[in-house]
């Protein structure tokens, strides 16, 4: 229950990776699910590796965390970006016919890609060492340790399938241009969100 209360906390609150979950679901089913599916193993890594490494993990980020923020950043406004410009060119209709944005590509390709993106992201790192660190004891063992992290897993997945479900409903009965426009909407968040990833800037002597 602990780890799937930890899991919903994590992937329930809508930032970019949500919204681009959204846009591959309104897209298509196939890939989207593909995509949920990385949010969720990603989620299980953290995870499992703050489970085991939590203190070294926090002595780790604490020196470059902001960097690694401004990374991450750089690649959702890069997403924002080539999403904002492709939309003015084409309206994505369906699986085939995405705009070049994160939707391009197989299930393989987007797995790979939302896997990678949601790896960069510090934020859900620091997110399950604080709550391993405040579980302490309760997670000592190995059988506690692995349910935990079955429960995070299970409740990121469910979740992630849910935004799939509910946007690939949406998307097969809106009209090309109310999906287009929603889909620069969306980018349009992906980009407010890159700024608030961003900030604050990191010190040019951090880590250093």
């Amino acid at each position: 229950m602990a780890g799937a209360a930890a899991g919903l906390g994590v992937a329930m609150p809508i930032g970019a990776m949500g919204v681009l979950l959204i846009q591959e679901g309104m897209r298509g089913r196939r890939r989207a699910v593909a995509a949920a599916l990385a949010v969720a193993v990603v989620d299980l890594a953290y995870a499992a590796a703050a489970t085991a490494l939590g203190p070294f993990i926090a002595s780790v980020l604490s020196g470059v965390e902001a960097w690694v923020r401004l990374v991450s950043a750089a690649v959702l406004a890069a997403i924002a970006v080539r999403g904002l410009l492709a939309s003015r060119h084409s309206e994505p209709t369906t699986e085939n016919e995405g705009t070049g944005g994160v939707g391009s590509g197989g299930p393989v390709r987007t797995f790979t890609r939302f896997a990678a993106l949601t790896l960069i992201n510090p934020t859900t790192a620091l997110y399950f060492t604080a709550l391993t660190a405040a579980q302490g004891a309760a997670l000592g063992g190995g059988a506690a340790g692995a349910l935990f992290v079955g429960g995070v897993f299970a409740a990121s997945l469910a979740w992630q399938q849910l935004l799939v479900a509910v946007s690939a409903f949406a998307g097969a009965r809106i009209s090309d241009t109310a999906r287009a426009w929603t889909f620069r909407t969306g980018y349009g968040l992906v980009a407010v969100y890159a700024v608030k990833v961003a900030l604050p800037l990191p010190s040019w002597s951090q880590g250093l």
